[in-house]
């Protein structure tokens, strides 16, 4: 544990009622959605850069291992304190700065709630587009320190295509800026972008400064079922190539459709083996055009129905469905392992067939779904943890997903991160050149290895 004289200082830092090292608020404070727990020895709710600062320089000093911490629902155990020492709360650091109508930008702390920074700006017809399923109550700091996604990012773009600017405290305690609000601005090397992703590795984030957009008008939403998970996969690209980009393009393959017709009072046909939930937004008067467009371009590839919502409660209808996918998962068994692997767009018929094929391997159900307008795709593997040996076999479905998603030109993670969860897997997608790169940057910044230890790389990775 730590000192009485380590914690007496952390309290002159931030105050005696924003330091913890009781039981009961350390376990609040160990564990993520990956539901791995482990203790740290104090939680520390500090509100400002400088406070924070002045942590790290103690942290250093005593050699302590800081994690950050925002509202610690990540998926790949990125704010774990898996080595004990001090989480890093930043979650009383929550103001929405300032909201400059004029130039388009807003500044935030990094504590603020992703769905109540939209709802400020879209209140004044703005727009800030980045939508993880965590929206609700996810923090913008841990948006950008995990780059996080959404159903919105295949028009739009993901959170590091908002982010103009930072302040930092980096791992030895000094405070930095970077970017800022012009749209333009090439100085030195892009320390914004390489702190976008980071995964609270690099720096802790303690002000973010967000390019927004004008509101669009309307958006209109439509619900397509097909026959084949091909047929939804080859209407992805003929939308794209008929020069339409959609806001969103969200599939659900046929094992999720399952789960959902047992979940809900939906009425999907039989012959129904995937869904695309398709959302366009812009001016009103083309809407309406756009979503006939759509429905003639996609009607010869094995549409069984289509359902255009045509008011709000009847789009968010058809979200809910989409939402209530993971907790309809349950239904197939009682523990998920929810990958995030991502591929070109037009492979993702391939890699469902491979998924398939890697769920008859190991014979444990396998349930997809995802944003299909990127080609990210959410594998869900479901097994019963209290069933001897379906960990192990969790863990050879796992590696096998890998290597197919890399061996058609894609990715281990789309928009969760490494964490602690993907780290022993790195080699299979980064080479130890690129790699080593990669440990230099992190040993130059954080030479005693203070902050975040033993996040994206390990010391022994599996092969």
């Amino acid at each position: 544990m730590l000192s009485e004289q380590i914690i007496s200082e952390l309290q002159t830092i931030v105050g005696p009622n924003n330091v913890s090292t009781v039981k009961a608020d350390r376990i609040c404070y160990s564990y993520d959605a990956t539901q791995q727990s482990f203790l740290p020895e104090a939680v520390v709710h500090p509100k400002s850069a400088e406070e924070i600062s002045r942590i790290m320089k103690l942290a250093n000093r005593e050699r302590i291992p800081v994690f950050p911490r925002g509202a610690g629902s990540g998926f790949t155990g990125g704010s774990l304190p898996t080595k004990g020492g001090i989480v890093l709360c930043t979650e009383q650091m929550d103001r929405i700065l300032e909201i400059d109508e004029d130039n388009l930008v807003a500044t935030v702390e990094p504590g603020v709630i992703t769905e109540q920074f939209q709802k400020a700006v879209e209140k004044v017809g703005l727009f800030y587009p980045p939508d993880p399923a965590s929206l609700k109550f996810s923090t913008l700091g841990g948006n950008v320190a995990e780059c996080a996604g959404g159903p919105r990012c295949v028009k739009y773009g993901v959170t590091k295509d908002f982010i103009i600017g930072l302040e930092v405290v980096t791992p030895i305690g000094d405070i930095i800026t970077t970017g800022g609000p012009t749209m333009k601005g090439v100085v030195g090397y892009d320390l914004t972008k390489l702190l976008c992703g980071s995964e609270g590795t690099l720096g802790i984030i303690t002000r973010i400064v967000i390019k927004l957009l004008p509101l669009p008008e309307a958006k209109k939403t439509m619900l397509v079922l097909f026959d084949s998970i091909d047929g939804a996969a080859q209407a992805v690209s003929a939308i794209i190539g008929d020069k339409i980009i959609p806001t969103t393009l969200e599939f659900m393959d046929g094992r999720t459709l399952d789960c959902v017709r047992q979940a809900t009072d939906l009425d999907v046909p039989d012959q129904a083996r995937a869904v695309l939930i398709i959302e366009v937004d812009g001016d009103r008067e083309f809407l309406d055009k756009q979503a006939n467009r759509i429905s003639e371009i996609i009607q010869p590839l094995g549409v069984v129905e289509t359902r255009i919502a045509t008011t709000p409660e009847e789009s968010e209808a058809i979200w809910q469905i989409r939402r209530s996918v993971s907790a309809s998962l349950r239904k197939v068994n009682p523990d998920k392992f929810n990958e995030d692997i991502c591929v070109p767009r037009s492979k993702v018929p391939e890699m469902i067939r491979k998924v398939d094929a890697i769920a008859d391997k190991y014979q444990i159900p396998i349930v997809n779904f995802g944003h299909a307008g990127d080609g990210n795709i959410h594998v869900n593997i479901m097994i019963n943890k209290k069933i001897a040996g379906d960990l192990l076999k969790a863990e050879g479905a796992i590696k096998d997903v890998f290597k197919a998603a890399l061996e058609l030109g894609g990715t281990m993670s789309g928009e969760h991160g490494v964490g602690i969860a993907k780290a022993p897997y790195i080699p299979l997608e980064i080479t130890p050149v690129t790699a080593d790169y990669m440990k230099a940057i992190k040993r130059s910044l954080d030479p005693n290895n203070i902050l975040n230890p033993g996040k994206i790389f390990l010391d022994s990775p599996k092969h």
